[in-house]
């Protein structure tokens, strides 16, 4: 999760630790995309109104316009895993976060994935893992999905995390992992399914929500 937050708080942890109230608004009002008041964002969010305002300076700070593209956020990304190619992890994971589907992530859509992600409960976490494994985003997970999500988190990691990993190692980790999860062995996998053997398998918990160490 040091990755997201980092790129967020890097830059802010120079700046002065306490602003007031009409300062964060004014700093709103001086970008393209302005977000929703702090007040409803808290109501939304496990967030607190003072997190709320460091995550949306750092937010600012990276991304002035108020809202991230695509290759801003794979550039910003690919920082933290030097070692790796992030870059088709980071497309994942954009689309994700992205859940306008419009090609642009505003600081809104930011905050609730962050929160769903770090304080939500074990069922949010999963329902959200269960949609970045959705890559064409029709409600079900294929093999090949499963598969190019986790090939994407090998080639992020890198050959100094994996230096002896054979092509087909990502291949027969989802087969394993798919295996248990298709109960009705219909080819796809539902979010019911998901869920239910992820909170069968304690094993399974770990390596789905491998995402966590990643983000």
């Amino acid at each position: 999760m040091g990755a997201v937050v980092g790129m967020l708080t890097m830059q802010t942890k120079q700046r002065q630790p306490s602003r007031d109230k009409v300062d964060d608004e004014l700093e709103m009002t001086m970008v393209c995309h302005r977000p929703e008041g702090l007040e409803q964002l808290e109501a939304q969010t496990n967030f607190t109104k003072q997190e709320l305002q460091v995550l949306y300076r750092g937010f600012k700070n990276e991304c002035p316009s108020g809202v991230v593209n695509e290759e801003t956020f794979k550039h910003i990304y690919a920082q933290f895993f030097p070692h790796g190619d992030a870059s088709t992890y980071a497309h994942y994971l954009f689309n994700t976060f992205d859940t306008a589907n419009n090609g642009s992530i505003k600081f809104e859509e930011f905050v609730t994935g962050l929160s769903t992600l770090l304080r939500g409960s074990v069922q949010e976490k999963l329902e959200w893992t269960f949609h970045l494994y959705d890559i064409n985003r029709d409600g079900f997970i294929s093999k090949e999905e499963m598969t190019e999500i986790v090939r994407a988190i090998y080639d992020m990691m890198g050959k100094y995390t994996y230096p002896a990993l054979k092509g087909d190692v990502p291949k027969q980790h989802v087969d394993a992992f798919f295996q248990k999860m298709d109960k009705n062995k219909d080819g796809v996998v539902t979010l019911e399914e998901f869920v239910l053997a992820c909170q069968e398998d304690e094993t399974m918990m770990r390596s789905m929500q491998l995402f966590e160490n990643v983000m």
